[in-house]
């Protein structure tokens, strides 16, 4: 059913110049040097004894999705083995931390994803030979959907989400959309509207399943780590601009200085989506950084460049900013996470990506959409000055994402029933 031959051809026809942009990928930081053969699906490792299920998820967002799912998983089958691919430097850094932290080093591996080139995707595929492969939320690449299909290995579209954006893409495409999505065994789609999309595309086996974002568990911390800042930022006006993208920390810095003379000591902690760019937004906003070991300032901006302490930030403040919602077409972030904490949330206008969630929330009275930074300063102000309106904001957040328990176990049961099917 996935013959996939168009893209096979261009993506074989494509290698040679894929090898050189992961050569230069690795350069902008944005691919590890000494993991590159792993996206050629070279591993010089040995696969695992017995069953192995392999899961993808294409970055951080994914990864929080679906690690109660593999924790589920390893809980009810420990002799069974994972294996986690991963498409980003952010990811492989942050499930460095994440697998020792939850017990699973041992049973989980992680890999960079194979690019999706025909001969590329059979090496990995031949390496690992997975009873069951797992794609979280809109992996969908061809080659590599073709390739299991032709393997008979059964796949299963994880937590599936289908936007705007990629609905109208594929429908310009319906034989590619039919073909693609033909090819899963079940499609658990996290609404109803993105499982009425995937239907239309010709997507069969789709069911609702729920939002594995909501069930998804609160972001860890350093417990000593986060006392001690506690104690040094103790009664100080805290604002953070979580997930932030380029363009988007100017804005900050003007609402900063809108709120300055408002609220005496007051700090802004910028949280970049991207660590890397942390010295670039120092430069400009001339505000220390954490990853430099610089304190935070008596009064000013502090970039909270380093990797795994978005938890941290999100405990110590007292409002959020959602980044990648100000500068269009830009598609949000999730807003879930400082939801868990019972934060005060407000985002910007361009937020298609987590739609659902911020209907959730703004129907719950949990978060504010602004339209520029004139508005955020005066929301962030307001909520600073309010201490009862901000913690009834953060109760209307938490109650309103508060979850069924069970999805995590139950999608994890259903990938384990597979096996016996492989």
């Amino acid at each position: 059913m996935l013959s996939g031959s168009l893209w096979a051809a261009a993506a074989t026809f494509a290698s040679p110049g894929l090898r050189l942009l992961l050569r230069y990928r690795a350069r902008r930081g944005k691919e590890i040097f000494a993991r590159l053969a792993e996206r050629r699906g070279i591993d010089g490792t040995r696969r695992p004894e017995g069953h192995l299920v392999w899961l993808h998820a294409a970055s951080v967002g994914e990864i929080l999705s679906i690690l109660p799912v593999i924790v589920a998983m390893t809980a009810y089958a420990p002799d069974v083995s994972l294996l986690l691919t991963t498409g980003t430097v952010t990811s492989a850094n942050l499930l460095t931390q994440r697998l020792p932290s939850l017990g699973l080093a041992a049973q989980v591996a992680h890999r960079f994803a194979p690019l999706d080139v025909p001969s590329w995707v059979k090496r990995f595929l031949n390496h690992w030979r997975p009873d069951v492969a797992g794609f979280v939320e809109s992996e969908l690449w061809p080659n590599t959907l073709a390739e299991c299909h032709t393997r008979n290995i059964p796949m299963v579209l994880v937590n599936a989400r289908m936007s705007t954006r990629s609905y109208t893409a594929w429908s310009r495409v319906p034989w590619a959309a039919r073909e693609v999505l033909g090819g899963f065994v079940h499609i658990h789609a996290r609404s109803e509207e993105d499982a009425g999309r995937l239907r239309a595309l010709g997507a069969n086996h789709v069911e609702v399943a729920g939002d594995l974002k909501l069930a998804a568990s609160i972001l860890p911390t350093d417990s000593a780590v986060q006392l001690e800042m506690a104690k040094g930022l103790a009664g100080r006006p805290i604002f953070l601009a979580a997930s932030t993208h380029r363009g988007e920390e100017p804005l900050i810095g003007i609402v900063h200085e809108v709120l300055r003379p408002l609220h005496p000591r007051l700090l802004t902690i910028i949280a970049p989506r991207h660590p890397e760019r942390g010295p670039e937004i120092a430069r400009a906003l001339r505000a220390p950084r954490r990853a430099a070991g610089h304190p935070p300032p008596d009064e000013g901006i502090w970039v909270a460049d380093t990797l795994g302490e978005l938890g941290l930030w999100f405990r110590l403040s007292q409002v959020v900013f959602i980044g990648r919602s100000f500068i269009s077409p830009g598609g949000g972030q999730n807003p879930l996470e400082p939801a868990r904490f019972g934060r005060a949330i407000a985002t910007g206008p361009h937020t298609d990506n987590f739609a659902d969630h911020i209907t959730l929330l703004r129907d719950a009275g949990a978060v504010k959409v602004v339209a520029d930074a004139h508005e955020l300063a005066c929301f962030v102000g307001a909520i600073l000055a309010d201490p009862i309106a901000r913690r009834r904001m953060g109760e209307k957040a938490k109650l309103a994402i508060k979850a069924s328990e069970r999805l995590a176990d139950d999608i994890a049961r259903a990938l384990l029933a597979l096996i016996k099917h492989a």
